[in-house]
């Protein structure tokens, strides 16, 4: 695909989203600097979340042998070892109740009164919220990463074919933590399937509601 760039030497958002693909086979000695991996980061936390309560935990591995073991309960993928970089997208489902404040720590006063106070109203006692909450901001995440390595020239695939527990016991993941999904980066050495076929436009996008 012809890759065009803005004035300002960055790629279209229409066009991150058109090119990005699922891949697999990365470049094993290929490097993310350490202003890469924070500016990779940085974009990442600007992700919306409910309340603002930045409930998303980005686990970055880097350690060869976790890597290894990882791999090993993640039916045997490669990319999650090889890509230059395995980020485990972790939820801390409790987010909501740890000192809530700084969530708004920057909002006029009124703004701040109003919404602490909502975050418990609406998470206490509602684990499946906690969750469902938690799962949809580490999706957002994820987007984020995955156009924002496009833009940086950089593949990317989310994952989620992975032994969960087995995960969360390799990075020793408070009780309150659930993994989400896995996003590697890398360079790619070898380019995707053809897309396997999209639905049609009017079986995905209904008007108004089901008939």
């Amino acid at each position: 695909m012809h890759q065009n760039t803005l004035p300002n030497g960055s790629m279209p958002v229409h066009q991150a989203i058109e090119s990005r693909r699922s891949i697999k086979h990365y470049d094993i000695h290929h490097k993310l600097s350490d202003a890469e991996i924070k500016q990779l980061l940085s974009l990442a936390m600007l992700s919306p979340t409910a309340f603002n309560i930045q409930n998303w935990r980005f686990v970055v591995v880097t350690d060869p042998v976790l890597r290894q073991q990882i791999r090993a309960v993640s039916w045997n993928q490669a990319q999650v070892e090889e890509a230059s970089l395995l980020i485990v997208l972790t939820a801390d489902l409790n987010a909501w109740e740890k000192q809530p404040e700084r969530y708004w720590q920057h909002a006029p006063k009124a703004v701040a009164d109003i919404l602490v106070p909502a975050i418990g109203g609406y998470y206490q006692n509602n684990p499946q919220v906690q969750r469902d909450e938690a799962m949809r901001s580490c999706g957002m995440a994820a987007m984020a990463i995955m156009l924002a390595a496009k833009e940086m020239g950089y593949d990317t695939c989310p994952m989620d074919g992975f032994d969960f527990d087995a995960v969360a016991k390799l990075l020793n993941l408070p009780a309150d933590h659930t993994p989400a999904m896995f996003v590697t980066v890398g360079k790619g050495i070898q380019a995707a399937w053809p897309r396997g076929g999209q639905l049609a436009m009017d079986e995905v996008v209904i008007q108004n509601k089901f008939a």
